[in-house]
């Protein structure tokens, strides 16, 4: 059931912000980094990862080093906003979803899999065949 706040907006279900809670705990305490993948272009497609780095890292110089270290076929460009902030720029390729999957499987690697993972406006879907690598 939906549930309306006094001034109009949504309330948010209890369980959504259990997750919320758990993820900004995670993010503070933990050694992680959190994922955002928009989808910023639709003609022809152009995908962004927001990238989070914890505040338990003291330094972030491990994302330039596992960015550079991934051999992409789609270009590609890692912008550093601020210590604990980046974004990677992913243009259109037809293998972008697959480099954009090997790049998080990198740093869940590195990670030992502390990858919090937000899907964003992705309309990437799990699968063995991409379809929106070779036909979109």
């Amino acid at each position: 059931m939906i549930g309306f706040n006094s001034d109009g907006s949504v309330i948010i279900p209890g369980a959504i912000a259990e997750s919320k809670q758990k993820r900004e705990i995670r993010l503070s305490k933990e050694r992680c980094i959190l994922v955002r993948k928009e989808l910023v272009d639709f003609k022809p497609k152009k995908c962004v990862l927001h990238i989070r780095v914890s505040d338990a890292f003291s330094d972030s110089a491990f994302v330039s080093s596992v960015f550079n270290s991934v051999n992409l076929t789609v270009s590609a460009k890692l912008v550093k906003i601020n210590e604990k902030e980046f974004t990677i720029e992913i243009g259109t390729d037809f293998k972008r979803c697959s480099d954009c999957t090997m790049l998080l499987n990198r740093f869940r690697e590195y990670l030992d899999g502390s990858l919090i993972e937000d899907r964003g406006s992705c309309s990437m879907k799990e699968r063995a065949f991409g379809y929106d690598d070779y036909f979109e």
